[in-house]
């Protein structure tokens, strides 16, 4: 997978140059590529903001750099046909869903915003989707669209190891994560649930399902949906009801 990145702060993105992205890198299972915006300028103060029209505060980004380093970008790449992303909090949400989709494309583009916004052409015209990674905002563009690059490039084959443990991970199954324990089996008078060092791999798996079901029961209540349950999800449900009871 291919991935570009425009930003005018190209010194953020460090934190993709280690870990499983850093390796990924490495051996060639992801291609990414940090732009500065400011090298699609064409004025001597390479100024990639101004004053909104109509008046307001703060200072806008200007379409030019943007639209220029796209086609730089895909002039680059004559190949593919990029998804091209604005991080914004205006956008869809980021989700589970929405990463697995995301890494089955061969190229994204990653445009990240600044100051008070960006000029609404860009919007509407060049990028094909805006995405939130949550109902906030944050300074810029950076973080966000570093989120999106860790979130997507899991689900490249050979990034992460190990792919069960993608596929176990919270919310792939519309639940949350189940508890982890590792050595020592206690520790401060704190044991590790018997049922898994018991070795008795049926009943360590529905345990940690059970685990799921609470934890999404407690701490996100709507992401239970009951027409996407099993009947062993059902019975296991009913179980914990009656243990609380």
């Amino acid at each position: 997978m291919r991935i570009d990145i425009v930003t005018i702060f190209p010194e953020a993105f460090t934190p993709l140059q280690v870990s499983l992205l850093g390796r990924a890198r490495e051996a060639g299972r992801l291609q990414i590529k940090v732009r500065d915006l400011r090298e699609f300028t064409t004025d001597r103060h390479r100024q990639v903001d101004d004053a909104p029209y109509g008046g307001g505060a703060g200072m806008v980004m200007k379409p030019e750099p943007f639209f220029e380093a796209v086609d730089a970008i895909r002039a680059a790449s004559p190949n593919t046909t990029p998804r091209i992303i604005l991080t914004s909090p205006q956008g869809v949400a980021l989700t589970h869903a929405l990463a697995q989709e995301l890494a089955r494309e061969n190229h994204l583009v990653l445009l990240s915003g600044h100051y008070e916004g960006i000029d609404e052409r860009v919007r509407e015209t060049l990028a094909t989707d805006e995405i939130s990674i949550g109902d906030y905002v944050l300074t810029g563009g950076e973080l966000p669209a570093m989120v999106i690059v860790d979130a997507v490039a899991r689900f490249v084959p050979g990034v992460v190891g190990d792919a069960a443990s993608v596929e176990a991970d919270s919310f792939s199954e519309g639940l949350l994560d189940y508890p982890h324990y590792t050595r020592p089996a206690e520790y401060r008078g704190m044991p590790v649930p018997p049922v898994l060092l018991s070795g008795d791999h049926e009943s360590i798996r529905r345990w940690r399902q059970a685990q799921r079901l609470r934890r999404t029961l407690e701490r996100r209540p709507d992401l239970l949906k009951a027409e996407a349950l099993g009947d062993e999800d059902r019975r296991l449900l009913d179980e914990l009801d009656v243990e609380e009871d």
